[in-house]
């Protein structure tokens, strides 16, 4: 039975627990998502906008309120958590601003009519499944391009983030959004496999594990749904060269530690040029070995716990495979003691084939670093993970760098940059990581019914 509850990583403790639905209260949410459906879908693409933009300023007004919930819910440091309510408000406002232009009919250049054109409609309710590592952001991606198109949504969280979602829940009607547009619940698995199959849900939107997406691609797949999926990443800070090491490092250090390591799209295996491995390895070490571990409120921390126990057990059990069968650990790979999810940060090389920690995603603070001899090896051993998430490269030479940014098997490519999430750019991976894409205008683009309207003289 799926339990909603808030648990404090950085402690342990439990802070407030909430009530699943019951049957009752499953259909009563499809029923009241699928009227209102047939209410929003009628307002105009100006109202919904300014409907967002009061969004965005709540998400401002209240920053420090929403702020800490998360921290003390999935334990990311304050700074980390500051930053995760502007990027969201920013999101929001990007489709306050540029939605009723991308709603705007498309005319079409194709002759033998009076008039072509290609309009993007709302197509119904939709249900989306979020993570607990971005609590407010992921739902942003997801809620704001379809809000703005005219589709209805009911969204179940992590059940460690009952109190963010109520209070995104709350946001929304705040800033006046009529409350059967926007409908948070508190479900289990079984009951979103309900509501998939249901004809008054038209698609669904997951960000999480594999696991978790295979389930419900399956369930969309029997009942001909639309699905979004950003699942897994395993992806690789592929270093070249570099004029200021120092910064580099800083850089590198980032991209593996940020909400400790708990990101899709983290820089979890780190591929170095050989002729510049002797001076990085080290002095990335010494950054990971600085970085201070704490409580997610203190403003001195810039690590906090992982999620969860059974997290932080996780990331264990596959840096001792590693160990066990031969990798060498330059740093960390042990619990820090104390009641929290805490975990050492870590670095490992010599990982090879046979060992989880060369095939399955590193969830937290624990990177892999490889040694290369060449651009076309970084490029093979990139493209050898059955994830496509992102990627970087990083080099003084551009033309160098683009070239085996453009030869990766990912769905984001940057060069001199790690895992950049703006509004206006496109969110999504290839393989294993996921099918299509958010934000942007290719977010309003996922759950929308692309109607032709051809008119011809008779």
């Amino acid at each position: 039975m799926t339990t909603y509850k808030t648990v404090n990583p950085a402690d342990g403790t439990t802070v407030k627990e909430f009530e699943t639905l019951d049957t009752a209260g499953v259909e009563r949410a499809l029923a009241d998502a699928h009227a209102g459906f047939q209410t929003w879908r009628k307002t105009s693409p100006k109202h919904r906008a300014e409907i967002l933009h009061k969004v965005a300023d709540l998400y401002t007004e209240r920053s420090d309120e929403l702020a800490r919930t998360i921290s003390i819910e999935m334990g990311k440091p304050l700074t980390e958590s500051q930053g995760e309510v502007e990027l969201s408000s920013n999101i929001y406002r990007y489709y306050a601003d540029n939605g009723p232009a991308l709603l705007e009919d498309e005319k079409l250049d194709v002759p033998g009519a009076e008039d072509t054109v290609l309009q993007r409609k709302p197509v119904g309710a939709l249900v989306g499944v979020m993570p607990w590592n971005f609590p407010y952001y992921q739902v942003a991606r997801f809620a704001g391009p379809n809000l703005m198109v005219g589709n209805t949504i009911l969204l179940k969280h992590a059940p460690n983030c009952p109190q963010s979602a109520l209070l995104m829940e709350e946001i929304f009607q705040q800033a006046g959004l009529p409350q059967d547009a926007y409908i948070n619940i508190f479900a289990t698995n079984d009951q979103i496999a309900d509501m998939i199959a249901d004809p008054r849900v038209q698609g669904v939107s997951l960000t999480g594990s594999e696991r978790a997406g295979t389930s419900v691609a399956e369930t969309a797949g029997r009942n001909l749904k639309k699905v979004v999926l950003e699942l897994g990443g395993s992806d690789v800070f592929i270093l070249l060269d570099s004029d200021d090491m120092d910064a580099t490092v800083e850089s590198a250090t980032r991209a593996r530690l940020s909400n400790a390591g708990q990101a899709c799209n983290a820089a979890k295996r780190i591929l170095v040029a050989e002729d510049v491995y002797d001076d990085f390895v080290p002095k990335l070490v010494a950054s990971f070995e600085a970085v201070q571990t704490g409580d997610p409120l203190d403003a001195k921390t810039t690590l906090g716990p992982l999620s969860s126990q059974t997290a932080a057990d996780t990331l264990i059990e596959q840096i001792d495979d590693a160990v066990a069968k031969g990798a060498t650990l330059l740093t960390g790979g042990k619990k820090i003691d104390g009641p929290g999810a805490f975990v050492q940060p870590t670095l490992l090389t010599d990982v090879t084939p046979d060992m989880r920690a060369y095939s399955e995603e590193l969830f937290g603070p624990a990177g892999v670093i490889y040694k290369v001899e060449s651009p076309q090896q970084a490029i093979e051993l990139a493209n050898s993970s059955p994830y496509g998430l992102s990627g970087s490269v990083w080099s003084t030479d551009l033309d160098k760098a683009r070239d085996v940014a453009e030869q990766l098997e990912v769905g984001m490519a940057f060069v001199n940059e790690h895992g950049t999430t703006l509004p206006g750019l496109p969110f999504g991976g290839v393989k294993r990581s996921g099918v299509g894409r958010e934000l942007g205008p290719w977010g309003m683009d996922e759950f929308v019914n692309k109607k032709l309207v051809r008119v011809s003289a008779k």
